[in-house]
């Protein structure tokens, strides 16, 4: 057995490693916490002051949009027709599915400072916008799908049953556009673009984080 591992050690020493172990460390502490306070004091300094008003900010960057497209919808008019000719001698129908594409949008043009307000002690710029903007039913008629019905359907039958299918379609998609369900989707669009399209430049001109409340004219008010 080795003697050297009998030896008791010198109770100073044991007493010593303690401070020796807090001398180590004590000067790191006191550098992060000494960095910290040094950034911290930097940051109220350098950090970015807002200039004008949040108002004002929002009102360029809806400058450079004027018209903002925030939903489309895809739609799938069903529409029929009928053609008599020679008396009534001569019947024809013809069935029709004609996808349309219909596009909400937000005239920005229309926001003025009359319709923003802000709150400084909560932080919050409220946002009315106009109505939307429901576009007219874009047919695809390339990709249109026909059934016609009739034992003898002549050309001039043919182009004026199309035509009349054409007519309808674009009637029925204005109808479907309308639909409360695609009118809340296209709201929703338009509340999140125009929160995003804000939220970046009041955070450049040193507004930090905005709250942003947006609604829209027409749309149903909750109970």
């Amino acid at each position: 057995m080795d003697p050297d591992r009998l030896t008791p050690q010198p109770l100073g020493q044991k007493l010593r490693e303690p401070a020796s172990w807090r001398l180590v460390v004590l000067p790191w502490l006191l550098f992060i916490a000494t960095a910290a306070a040094a950034i911290a004091f930097a940051w109220q300094i350098w950090r970015p002051a807002p200039f004008g008003d949040p108002l004002a900010t929002s009102l360029v960057a809806f400058d450079k949009q004027d018209r903002l497209t925030v939903f489309s919808a895809e739609l799938a008019p069903v529409v029929a027709s009928d053609d008599s000719r020679l008396f009534g001698l001569v019947t024809s129908r013809q069935v029709a599915v004609i996808p349309a594409r219909v596009d909400y949008a937000i005239d920005l043009g229309k926001v003025g400072r009359e319709r923003m307000r802000w709150d400084m002690a909560n932080r919050t710029l409220t946002v009315r916008l106009p109505a939307l903007q429901i576009s007219r039913p874009n047919l695809d008629e390339a990709r249109a799908q026909y059934l016609r019905e009739g034992v003898w359907i002549t050309r001039a039958a043919q182009d004026k049953l199309t035509r009349d299918n054409t007519r309808l379609a674009e009637r029925l998609a204005v109808e479907q556009a309308a639909n409360p369900v695609l009118l809340s989707l296209a709201r929703s669009a338009a509340k999140d673009a125009i929160r995003q399209n804000l939220a970046i430049p009041l955070q450049m001109a040193g507004f930090g984080d905005v709250k942003l409340s947006v609604s829209i004219d027409g749309e149903p008010s909750n109970p």
